[in-house]
């Protein structure tokens, strides 16, 4: 069954009487499908009017829909011959920071990925996506190899931030958050990162600090979740809606002040209704993306990779 998030429940309605018309054409004589159609039309405009004026909050419910595609399934969807790889060779493996190396469109490459989980044993597995210090060094040594090797690194980002656990604070997660920045941004190879969902805090930048940054369509991506901000500003999370305003973390804001490089298209009503159609979208974009990189050396690769993130902000100075 379809999982119908609150602002959804007009569409919500039609869908259940739709269905509901359906069994019963096919358990009697009844000949409904001029009134299915009708429905299905009326269905299909509300769908339609709804995603295309979603406020910023909206978006934050879309972008954490629980049957959206995660980094495994884009891993899984646009690579081939994909091979993980585990271990940061300093403490444990971290199964909320994914990677390996594959064949995107017939070229070798090295992706990685924050993986939430799909259902409640994977999001335990994966820790929801909130990855610990040796998920970040895993995805250092996974960005050296790619270095050594010549070889493009893909990213997937999909996390509401860092774990704050205590443990995480022992073993030094904001060092390995920044030595994960530093190495992305030092790094000569090409390197396209796409955020497909949350893309939370330091936590996702680890994984972002690209020389393009691509978004989907109804993904989100800021300093801070809207929860986290209202309870620092208002110190009440039920600010949160207010917050996500506030905060420009939807995609359209982004490409506007220049976070981002290009924000590719969903399906009607969300990456979670066509799957499959938001998969191929993105591997679309990230070819695009990738292909005036790969012409370039790699001190270019390096230097205009700092000076795009080095450029964020001053306009407002």
């Amino acid at each position: 069954m379809r999982h119908f998030l609150d602002f959804e429940r007009p569409i919500a309605e039609l869908d259940s009487k739709i269905e509901e018309l359906r069994h019963l054409s096919t358990t009697g004589d009844l000949n409904i499908a001029d009134e299915v159609g009708r429905l299905q039309i009326k269905a299909d405009r509300l769908l339609r009017q709804t995603y295309a004026h979603l406020t910023p909050w909206q978006k934050v419910q879309v972008a954490r829909h629980p049957e959206r595609p995660h980094a495994r399934d884009y891993i899984c969807g646009l690579l081939s011959d994909f091979v993980p790889l585990a271990g940061d060779r300093a403490f444990a493996e971290d199964p909320a920071v994914i990677g390996g190396i594959g064949r995107f469109r017939g070229r070798s490459v090295v992706v990685l990925g924050t993986e939430k989980g799909g259902d409640t044993e994977g999001r335990i597995r994966h820790n929801f996506g909130m990855a610990r210090p040796e998920g970040y060094r895993k995805a250092r040594r996974l960005m050296r190899l790619a270095d050594r090797f010549g070889l493009p690194v893909l990213s997937f980002v999909d996390t509401p931030g860092a774990y704050p656990g205590i443990d995480a604070e022992a073993r030094g997660q904001a060092e390995a958050i920044a030595r994960a920045i530093e190495t992305a941004l030092d790094i000569r190879v090409p390197f396209v990162a796409a955020v497909i969902g949350e893309g939370g805090s330091g936590g996702a930048i680890a994984l972002a600090a690209g020389n393009q940054v691509l978004m989907l369509e109804h993904a989100i991506y800021s300093v801070i979740s809207p929860e986290g901000c209202a309870s620092i500003l208002w110190r009440d999370a039920g600010h949160a809606e207010e917050a996500a305003e506030a905060l420009r973390l939807t995609a359209q804001d982004l490409l506007r002040l220049e976070i981002i490089d290009r924000v590719v298209p969903e399906p009607l009503g969300g990456a979670h209704r066509v799957p499959q159609e938001a998969i191929s979208r993105l591997g679309d974009a990230i070819a695009e993306a990738l292909k005036p990189l790969l012409g370039l050396d790699g001190a270019r690769l390096r230097e205009e990779r700092r000076a795009k993130f080095l450029r964020m902000g001053v306009r407002g100075l």
